[in-house]
C-alpha cells in the first residue's frame, strides 16, 4: 500500500522519537552539590577571563619582583571578591629585580635581530654595547684554559654546547632511516659526553665558570639552554654580577657559534635594561573559608603562584592557579555550609625549592595537625589522569571514596596508585607530604609540557587547553567538598617502605628547611 509520505511525516517522527528513547543513554545521577558545580564551570567559567587578568595583565611572577608581588595582590582581591578571607602571607625575603627590554642584534659580518632572552637577576648593560663574539678554546687543561682566558677581556663569549642538529629526536626518528636515527642519536650523546667532559677538564663548571669569565673581563656571557624542541629554550637565572648573562635561541646561537669558529670574528649589539630593587618580601597568598562544624580541620587547594620569566608561565603553573582560583569560586558559591574549613595556598618560591608551601607547613603547626587532605596541582594544561595515594596506607579507604563522587566522564581517565610512594620533593604537595599530612598531587597529561613548555620560552597563554582546565576544576572542587564531608579524619598511617636498588630501606621523605632569604639560595 502506498503512503502519502508528507501524511505519513508525523509518525514516522513519533516512531523515531520513540526509537532514540528506548536507546538513550541514562543521564548520570550526580551528587546536586556537585551537578552545580558541573553546570557552573560550563556555563559560567571565569578561567579566560582570569588567565587573561593574571598571564596577559601582570605576565611571568619570578620571586623578588614587582609582579610577583602584584600576582599576590590580585589573587587576594580575586578571593575577596567572591566573598572569601583571603591575606598575604610573608615567609621571607628575596633579592629584588625586575626584567626590561633585552635587544640583541648582530652587526658585523652583517645585520641581524637575534632572538635572545636576558636571565633571571641577571645585571643590565648601563649602555649598549657592541662587542666581538668569541666561543671557548680547544684545549685539554686547566693551565692551557687559564693562560686563554685573558683574550676573553670586552668580548661576549659563548659558552653553551655548540648543537649541530636543531631538530626534535622525535622528528628525527619520524623522517630519518633507522639507521640514520641511531647514527645522529650516537653523534648527539657523544657530542654531550665530550662537552662535558672538557668543563671538567678546564677545570670549570656550570656555576664557576661564568664567574672566571666576567672576572677576566667579558663584556657579556652567552648560552643556549635548548630543550630539545624547536624554538624552546629553558630560562633560569644568572651566573654573574657585574654583566649581562643571557639565552640565544638555538638557530641564532648556531650561527655566531660556527662564524666564530671559522674566524668570521661576528659582533653584537647588547642593550638590557632590568633593574636590580632592593630586597623584597616574600608572601603565601591564603585564602580561607572557615568551617561551620570543624572549623580546626583543614582541606587545601594548593598551587604555585610563582614561575620563571623566560614567558608567561601559563602552565607552569598558571593553570594550577586558575584551577584553584576557580574551585574556591564555585565552592563558596554552591557549599556555604562547608564542614572543614577550605584553604587556598598560591604559594611563592616554589621554583627555588617549595619555599612558600615549606614555610607554610612550619609556620602553622595548627593547621598541618588538622589537615584533611591537600589537593596539589602544577604540571601543565592537560586533564587529570595519575594520582598517588603519595605512601599512606589507608588512602584507597578516603581518596577512593571521594573519587566515587566525580563526573564519571573525568574519573574514567584517571589512573590510581595505591598506596604509592611518597613524593620528595618536585611540587608542592611534597611539603605536606614529609609531614606526615595526606596531600596528593593531580598529575595532568602533560601536552607537551616536559619538553615544550616547562620553563621556557614558550609557555604562553595560548598552550592553555581550557576545556581540560574546567575539567580539573570540577574534579579539584568535588574532592574538596568530599573531603570536607567526610565523617572521618584522614588515617596518616605510612606505609612499610620499599627497598631500594641497593637493598636498602627506603626512608620516608624528611621535612625540609625552607630558604627564606636569597642570600641562602
Amino acid at each position: 500500500m502506498k503512503i502519502n509520505r508528507f501524511l505519513a511525516l508525523p509518525v514516522m517522527m513519533a516512531m523515531t522519537q520513540f526509537s532514540l528513547a528506548q536507546n538513550a543513554v541514562p543521564q548520570e545521577k550526580l551528587n546536586p552539590v556537585v551537578q552545580n558545580f558541573v553546570n557552573e564551570v560550563n556555563n559560567n567559567s571565569q578561567l579566560e577571563t582570569m588567565a587573561y587578568e593574571l598571564l596577559d595583565g601582570i605576565g611571568p611572577r619570578l620571586i623578588g619582583t614587582p609582579e610577583m608581588f602584584a600576582a599576590n595582590e590580585w589573587t587576594a582581591n580575586k578571593l575577596k571578591s567572591w566573598d572569601i578571607e583571603a591575606s598575604l602571607q610573608q615567609f621571607g625575603t628575596w633579592k629584588g629585580w625586575q626584567r626590561g627590554i633585552t635587544h640583541v642584534d648582530m652587526t658585523f659580518p652583517r645585520m641581524k635581530s637575534l632572538s635572545a632572552t636576558q636571565l633571571a637577576w641577571s645585571p643590565a648593560t648601563k649602555k649598549a654595547v657592541e662587542a666581538e663574539v668569541i666561543i671557548l678554546p680547544k684545549v685539554s687543561s686547566k693551565a692551557e684554559f687559564d693562560r686563554w682566558i685573558s683574550s676573553v677581556k670586552g668580548k661576549v663569549v659563548l659558552m653553551a654546547q655548540y648543537q649541530k642538529i636543531g631538530r626534535s629526536d622525535d622528528q628525527i626518528k619520524e623522517f630519518a632511516t633507522p639507521e640514520l636515527y641511531e647514527k645522529l642519536k650516537k653523534e648527539k650523546e657523544q657530542a654531550s659526553k665530550e662537552y662535558q667532559n672538557y668543563i671538567k677538564s678546564i677545570g670549570y663548571n656550570s656555576e664557576t665558570l661564568p664567574e672566571a669569565l666576567e672576572k677576566a673581563g667579558a663584556a657579556g656571557i652567552a648560552i643556549s639552554n635548548w630543550t630539545g624542541i624547536m624554538g624552546a629554550n629553558r630560562i633560569f637565572e644568572a651566573k654573574t654580577k657585574n654583566i649581562p648573562m643571557f639565552d640565544i635561541e638555538l638557530e641564532d646561537y648556531g650561527m655566531l657559534h660556527r662564524m666564530a669558529e671559522n674566524g668570521a670574528k661576528p659582533k653584537i649589539r647588547m642593550e638590557m635594561k632590568s633593574k636590580i630593587l632592593p630586597e623584597t618580601k616574600s608572601f603565601n597568598t591564603i585564602g580561607m573559608i572557615k568551617g561551620k562544624e570543624k572549623p580546626d580541620e583543614y582541606v587545601i587547594l594548593s598551587a604555585h603562584l610563582d614561575s620563571w620569566d623566560g614567558a608567561q608561565g601559563a602552565t607552569d603553573n598558571g593553570t594550577g592557579v586558575l584551577t584553584m582560583l576557580e574551585a574556591m569560586r564555585i565552592l563558596k558559591k554552591y557549599y556555604p555550609d562547608n564542614k572543614r574549613t577550605i584553604i587556598v595556598g598560591l604559594w611563592g618560591s616554589e621554583e627555588q625549592g617549595l619555599n612558600g608551601s615549606r614555610s607554610f607547613v612550619a609556620d602553622h603547626p595548627e593547621i598541618v595537625k588538622g589537615v584533611q587532605a591537600v589537593f596539589n596541582q602544577d604540571n601543565g594544561t592537560g586533564r587529570v589522569v595519575n594520582i598517588s595515594g603519595q605512601g599512606f596506607v589507608h588512602a584507597y579507604d578516603y581518596l577512593g571514596k571521594w573519587l566515587n563522587a566525580v563526573p564519571k566522564n573525568i574519573k574514567s581517565q584517571i589512573k590510581t596508585d595505591f598506596p604509592g610512594i611518597p613524593g620528595g620533593g618536585g611540587s608542592d604537595h611534597a611539603s605536606f607530604v614529609a609531614a606526615g599530612v595526606p596531600s596528593f598531587g593531580l598529575g595532568s597529561l602533560n601536552w607537551g609540557y616536559f619538553g615544550y613548555t616547562w620553563h621556557t620560552t614558550k609557555d604562553t597563554y595560548d598552550k592553555i587547553i581550557f576545556d581540560e582546565v574546567k575539567s580539573n576544576v570540577i574534579l579539584t572542587a568535588t574532592l574538596a567538598y568530599m573531603a570536607s564531608e567526610d565523617p572521618e579524619f584522614s588515617n596518616r598511617e605510612k606505609r612499610a617502605m620499599p627497598l631500594d636498588d641497593k637493598g636498602q630501606i627506603t626512608k620516608w621523605p624528611e621535612v625540609r628547611k625552607a630558604v627564606r632569604d636569597s642570600k641562602d639560595y
